[in-house]
């Protein structure tokens, strides 16, 4: 049986980012339907499998979806068929599982979105959209880890 890792998530009039906090996981596979659902699967560090389903609340276009596969998190940036701002993340109006969280940290008001640092949310993309490119086009996170020498 798998388990399901945290999900952090914020929107903007455009886009749907996703983070989902799983360190070191292995064997990541990603889907984002045009209806909206999104599967996520991957094994843990511990060789613990875990998944996700969501159904979105509204229509998405695959192919401008975005993945970053980092050491610590999986960035997903989803783009909306259509612009506009969803009422909620999922559209199920039942309140959302527990490891289905506001991400503050990228949380935009719809007022505000004009005036925000970037029309990505704060993520940096970097290089071009090819989707076979190592960083995905996404931002870059460095290893503390390595930095503190450890």
């Amino acid at each position: 049986m798998s388990r399901q890792p945290e999900v952090l998530w914020a929107q903007r009039s455009e886009k749907v980012y996703l983070t989902i906090s799983l360190p070191d996981a292995k064997d990541v596979s990603l889907k984002c339907d045009p209806d909206g659902v999104f599967n996520f699967s991957a094994i843990g560090v511990n060789g613990d499998s875990f998944s996700v389903t969501l159904q979105l609340y509204g229509n998405v276009i695959p192919e401008r979806c975005k993945t970053n596969i980092g050491s610590r998190i999986i960035l997903c940036s989803i783009q909306k068929e259509q612009r506009g701002w969803w009422p909620r993340i999922l559209k199920s109006e039942e309140k959302p599982a527990p490891y289905l969280k506001v991400d503050w940290n990228k949380w935009c008001d719809e007022d505000d979105e004009e005036y925000s640092d970037s029309d990505d949310g704060g993520v940096a993309y970097t290089g071009d959209d090819d989707e076979s490119s190592d960083d995905g086009g996404m931002l870059y996170l460095p290893d503390l880890e390595k930095a503190r020498g450890n």
